[in-house]
């Protein structure tokens, strides 16, 4: 990597990583605006380990506060996202490579939720030998309890997104390989577009038919790629009523210097504000019309569908069922119609209130996931087993300070004890029945599972509907029959959610702070993280 050669000339990085999982530490935040604690290039890399504190690097800052309550002042640690970004969606900084660079140690979180370029920018450029460890994975062993991801489907269209599945076959694929779904053609009456929009509004166009599709360039424009055995959400949004037929491709690639292999092809039917009646033949007779589906890459070679593509649909059933897109009818129906947005981001879908058909994105923020539930850390005891794992890598590392290690770690766990205990009394305050949780972001499934309480589902304040009259209407319908007193909103999400904020208060509901994956100035660190979110549910449920 050409950072990396800029920054250490001669070293060499590994190109995989080790299995494992924890969380960050509270620390300063550097001027930059990078991660917080020291930097890791401001010790000497050239001193032994019993004679420097340890360089450790982390992906979040709750990684960095976790470590630096195990590791004390025997390290510098920092993380690579900073606080109050978004680890979905965040790119690395030179200064962050540096950091990874001349690490003793490294920790993530891993399970996909870390935005790829994080993770493929750590495990490229650490050196050789140095522990790599993804804390959700590693704190299986230390009894963390892992939940599947579940999602909401009661959306009124199809949720269409993005998967890739059946790695775990094929040996030379790990965290770095990535999976490449192109759309190579579009016909029909108008223009559609593939693309995201990232917690913050930004914009991320995966395909559009404006412009062509370009095979010499090997489809670069009208690429999405993702990590294998990784799921991402996305909108669809067509121009004019009709039928569309969209020609895609899949690809592996093993490592960012490698080159791709084909996996799979296929063409997939969209009905838009159409009968989807109008597309069914002999071959194509599969309606699809509701639920949550992927766009599925088999990349497993010995499963029977690894030579085509297919989607994936979880249906309101809670039945999953494969279906060759072939044989696939996509249902636009007319209630998707949408006005475009008025913000200079959205102009690429046509003039402010122009009118188009667009399945939505339905969770705001950039969400490439596999199927754990990566946010292990909303439950405390979790946590411990971060913690856990910390201390004894730490230890394996630097084995001069393991008695150190080992009473920093077993006094902070006493803390966190004492910190479950509060949220799980806090929690109870509230009347059974009404510890029911409506947030924006689908992080949130430990601290029910962990505290008695129940996910009704989500609601997006995503950006890109919220100034149409039907986008308020049927978000004004999803509040009314929730029946909630209060809908939960993560702080870096506020500013991006007027409509939700005013809709709420219509309706007499209450928007309350709650935090996911990040700290903010007012509270950062995870003590005071799960102690404010247990605070929170009290004071807007009870």
């Amino acid at each position: 990597m050409l950072l990396t050669a800029l920054l250490c000339a001669g070293c060499t990085h590994q190109g995989s990583a080790h299995s494992s999982t924890a969380q960050s530490s509270t620390a300063q935040t550097l001027g930059d605006g990078g991660g917080g604690g020291n930097s890791a290039a401001g010790a000497d890399p050239q001193a032994t380990k019993a004679e420097r504190p340890l360089n450790v690097v982390t992906t979040t800052g709750l990684l960095r506060d976790l470590v630096k309550n195990v590791a004390g002042d025997r390290a510098n640690v920092t993380s690579i996202v900073p606080d109050g970004a978004d680890p979905h969606s965040y790119e690395p900084t030179l200064r962050r490579v540096r950091d990874i660079v001349y690490a003793d140690a490294a920790f993530s979180n891993y399970l996909l939720l870390e935005e790829h370029r994080v993770i493929e920018t750590l495990d490229s450029n650490l050196k050789p030998g140095v522990p790599n460890v993804a804390l959700a994975e590693a704190a299986v062993q230390y009894a963390a309890e892992i939940i599947p991801l579940v999602e909401d489907a009661s959306l009124d269209t199809i949720w269409l997104g993005l998967r890739s599945s059946g790695a775990d076959s094929d040996p030379a694929l790990n965290r770095r390989s990535t999976t490449e779904i192109q759309v190579t053609e579009v016909t029909g009456p108008g223009r559609m577009v593939g693309y995201l929009t990232g917690s913050f509004g930004d914009i991320e166009r995966y395909f559009d038919s404006a412009d062509g599709f370009d095979k010499n360039s090997g489809y670069r424009d009208d690429t999405a790629v993702l990590p294998v055995d990784a799921h991402t959400h996305m909108s669809w949004a067509f121009t004019k009523p009709g039928l569309y037929r969209v020609k895609l491709q899949a690809k592996v690639r093993t490592a960012p210097d490698q080159k791709p292999r084909s996996v799979s092809a296929g063409e997939l039917v969209f009905a838009v504000s159409v009968s989807p009646d109008e597309a069914v033949t002999a071959e194509r007779t599969e309606i699809l019309d509701s639920g949550h589906a992927d766009i599925t890459a088999q990349l497993d070679r010995s499963h029977p569908d690894s030579s085509k593509l297919t989607v994936v649909l979880d249906e309101h059933s809670g039945k999953v069922r494969t279906v060759p897109v072939e044989r696939a009818i996509i249902s636009v129906p007319s209630k998707a119609i949408h006005e475009v947005p008025g913000e200079q981001a959205y102009r690429f879908l046509g003039k402010p209130g122009q009118q188009i058909y667009q399945l939505p994105q339905a969770v705001l923020g950039k969400h490439v996931h596999g199927e754990i539930d990566p946010h292990l850390w909303q439950d405390v005891k979790n946590a411990m087993a971060y913690v856990q794992a910390i201390r004894d890598t730490l230890s394996e590392v630097d084995p001069g300070s393991a008695q150190e290690y080992h009473a920093n770690a077993e006094r902070y766990l006493a803390e966190l004890e004492q910190l479950d205990n509060f949220v799980r009394e806090t929690i109870a305050e509230v009347p059974a029945q009404r510890r029911t949780l409506v947030t924006t972001h689908d992080a949130f499934g430990y601290l029910a599972n962990a505290y008695d309480m129940q996910i009704s589902g989500f609601v997006a304040p995503n950006p890109a509907a919220e100034p149409s009259l039907s986008g308020r209407k049927k978000l004004t319908e999803t509040l009314k029959n929730l029946e909630i007193p209060a809908v939960f909103l993560e702080p870096n999400l506020a500013q991006v959610s007027n409509t939700l904020s005013e809709l709420a208060a219509e309706q007499n509901i209450k928007v309350c702070a709650i935090y996911g994956d990040s700290f903010s100035s007012e509270v950062n660190n995870y003590i005071a993280m799960m102690r404010f979110n247990a605070t929170s549910t009290r004071d807007c449920l009870g």
